[in-house]
């Protein structure tokens, strides 16, 4: 029998999709589908004999998606071959039968999908690319009952989620302060010590609703209990029992929400060009450090870097080698970066860079080395290499400088780089020796 090796958390995760079906023009409509619009790739079985060839031609499976209907075996033997083997699956057919549906999900097979039904191939690729999502999100399961919560934390599995487990109110705050990638929290009523209403309370001090969702769970009957968690932070709520189609649909429902609040932000403080934090991201997490650092009487350096010659670039070599330089560049800064650095594209082809700790001679070091990274890039336009360079203008923060004041301060030393020859840097003090 051929096993799926265990997959270590460093490991990159399996991508491969395996889908068993004997209409040809289902296959190839569903893996068209899948490898245009998520970019996964699919291999095609008619039968478990095909299947099985190409589990052992491989190791990187991600998921396989079945129907039920094959020449060498009926539905029974079907699920089997895969849950035997380990591997997350998803049955598709193309006849409703309820008694076959619940048959289906008692094992543990992810989901039952109607080939035929209106808006089926939507639901299959947000169904795959929700899987795919989901192995990349820690959930944590909080009840004191080890049965319920084993059973929460299984069902999370199936569905691909790293799970985290805790059985009181104080483990699972550790938790959460421990384990960043926590996105989703399911958060048990009926707890001694701390109750699950006042750990949703408490976990909405240390996580914002666009970064946890959570979710409520009690068998009581209380009318009034799930508008008190919703009110002390929750985001949703589920009364036991609970089906679990009702489980998937309620955990996926918030995640997905999560991911879009996080797109939208990402549209509202990321350039799409670079993907670098953009001008109105930059002055509003600027103006937060400045005081951080003023107040701690720190050392900062705000500088300002400007693409020498683009205009000649875009007209001599066209502005998609204007964008392959913008996004060379940004990749050198960002690489060039520390964690506590903030970077972002100012706008056209200004960069500009808030750099704590640093006293002068070490800022100066600093952006004098990212002027020397930049000119020894060589960034390929055709058949031939384009070579840039960047002028870089700098200032030091003081105890009561703004960042306006920073900045324009920043970009008149810019000027004077730009008027002295280009690719140089241009402190606004006597820098005690050049970086060779």
């Amino acid at each position: 029998m051929h096993v799926l090796p265990l997959r270590s958390p460093s490991a990159a995760l399996p991508q491969r999709i395996l889908l068993v079906e004997n209409s040809r023009s289902y296959t190839q409509m569903v893996a068209g589908a899948i490898e245009q619009k998520l970019e996964l790739p699919v291999t095609v079985a008619a039968n478990l004999a095909e299947a099985r060839d190409a589990l052992r031609a491989h190791d990187d499976w991600f998921l396989a998606l079945t129907g039920l209907v094959l020449a060498d075996g009926n539905r029974d033997a079907v699920v089997d071959f895969f849950l035997d083997r380990g591997l997350p699956t998803v049955v598709v057919s193309g006849v409703y039968d309820e008694d076959l549906r619940r048959r289906v999900l008692r094992r543990q097979i992810i989901d039952f999908v109607l080939k035929n039904a209106p808006g089926s191939l939507d639901y299959l690729l947000w169904l795959v690319q929700r899987l795919d999502r989901n192995r990349r999100v820690s959930a944590l399961v909080v009840d004191d009952s080890s049965s319920a919560r084993g059973y929460a934390a299984a069902l999370l599995e199936l569905y691909g989620y790293n799970v985290v487990q805790a059985a009181d109110g104080d483990a699972a705050l550790a938790a959460l302060e421990a384990d960043s990638t926590i996105r989703l929290a399911v958060v048990d009523q009926e707890m001694p010590g701390m109750q699950g209403i006042e750990l949703a309370r408490r976990m909405r001090s240390v996580r914002s609703r666009d970064r946890l969702a959570v979710i409520g769970v009690s068998g009581t009957e209380d009318p009034g209990l799930v508008a008190h968690f919703l009110k002390n932070g929750a985001n949703d709520f589920l009364r036991k029992p609970f089906s679990r189609e009702e489980f998937f649909c309620r955990v996926s429902q918030n995640i997905d929400q999560l991911e879009l609040i996080g797109s939208l932000q990402d549209l509202a403080t990321r350039d799409f060009l670079t993907g670098l934090a953009n001008r109105r991201h930059f002055l509003e997490q600027g103006e937060h450090a400045l005081a951080r650092l003023q107040a701690g009487r720190e050392t900062a350096t705000v500088a300002m870097l400007d693409i020498d010659h683009f205009k000649h670039i875009n007209d001599t070599w066209g502005h998609e080698a204007g964008d392959h330089a913008l996004r060379a560049i940004a990749a050198a800064v960002a690489g060039h970066a520390r964690p506590q650095d903030l970077v972002a594209r100012f706008g056209g082809e200004e960069f500009c860079m808030l750099v704590p700790g640093l006293p002068q001679d070490g800022a100066y070091g600093y952006f004098e080395a990212l002027r020397q990274r930049i000119a020894g890039l060589r960034i390929p336009v055709g058949a031939e290499e384009l070579r840039v360079t960047v002028s870089i203008g700098m200032t030091m923060v003081s105890a009561d400088s703004s960042l306006s004041r920073l900045i324009a301060e920043a970009d008149r030393c810019l000027y004077l780089a730009k008027a002295a020859g280009r690719d140089r840097t241009q402190p606004n003090w006597a820098p005690a020796a050049s970086v060779a």
